[in-house]
């Protein structure tokens, strides 16, 4: 599934405000309504579905069962008067069908074929921004760093606490990879490996830091990314015991050995690395490794 729009729509979906002498931040809305449309394809079909006056900005999009489409934008600001809705439901045709809060500072966002809503949060969206901990206000939707949302976008799990679980808090959710059978995350600040599968939580230790994407295969993962030099890492590696066994580290390249290029959106889903760059989308299945 993808969300298409015009170069100038484009410009303002990505939409960010820079403090002159301090910092850029993302915008919550566009700004103005902007038209889009959001194809899905299976084989060699597409369907489109049209979205008229669209107005999050850095928006995630995916599937829900009945040919519906969710739009979640990335950062929402906590006003007194209430926060906002940065999901968006459409029907099949277009129309929007609810909306929701999910919170702000959010990294990933993937749904199952029941509908569940998994949503990773990065730092900002742990600890707060725009609104979200101060001084009376709510504390972060995302302070669990890892929420599981119903098909009726109501908080229905959240990842549990360093107090309840061993591997940690999750301070910004690097990797999240998603199928209807168990979710696999890779996290700031230990990286630890963990599997997350009907609410309870395993996991492994992991030398590897940094990564973005992970795929799995059985005891098989492969880990995307890294710190500066290391954006194009990928490392496969075995779980055993308690920790990730690294088998092979090699550098991801383009069809024809070119580099792979500074600016791509990589994302796992089961065994399947998605690689997608500005004119192409490129697949690795980790039950096929490539030679060392």
């Amino acid at each position: 599934m993808a969300l298409w729009s015009t170069a100038e729509n484009e410009a303002a979906l990505r939409s960010v405000t820079t403090q002159p002498g301090w910092a850029t931040f993302p915008d919550p809305t566009t700004g103005r309504p902007v038209a889009a449309h959001v194809t899905r394809q299976a084989g060699d079909t597409v369907d489109v579905t049209p979205l008229a006056g669209l107005t999050l900005a850095h928006p995630s999009v995916q599937p829900l069962p009945q040919g519906r489409v969710l739009l979640v934008g990335a950062r929402c600001r906590w006003r007194a008067g209430g926060p906002d809705r940065n999901a968006v439901v459409y029907d099949s045709q277009g129309r929007v069908e609810a909306t929701a809060t999910l919170g702000d500072g959010i990294e990933h966002v993937f749904t199952t074929t029941s509908g569940q809503v998994w949503v990773g949060y990065f730092d900002e969206g742990v600890y707060g921004n725009y609104g979200w901990g101060d001084a009376d206000a709510a504390p972060p939707m995302g302070h669990r760093g890892l929420v599981r949302f119903s098909p009726d976008l109501e908080p229905a799990w959240m990842f549990p606490s360093h107090v309840d679980n061993e591997w940690g808090a999750i301070s910004d959710c690097y990797a999240l990879n998603v199928t209807d059978d168990a979710v696999w995350t890779c996290y700031y600040t230990d990286f630890p490996i963990v599997q997350v599968h009907d609410g309870a939580v395993s996991g492994w230790h992991n030398q590897v830091g940094g990564a973005k994407a992970l795929a799995v295969h059985g005891t098989r993962v492969g880990l995307l990314g890294g710190y500066g030099p290391d954006r194009d890492r990928f490392v496969v590696g075995e779980l055993a015991g308690e920790a990730m066994q690294v088998v092979g580290e090699y550098r991801l390249v383009l069809p024809g050995g070119t580099p792979l290029p500074a600016e791509v959106t990589a994302v796992g889903r089961g065994s399947v690395l998605h690689v997608i760059t500005a004119d192409r989308w490129y697949q690795l299945s980790l039950d096929e490794p490539p030679p060392r």
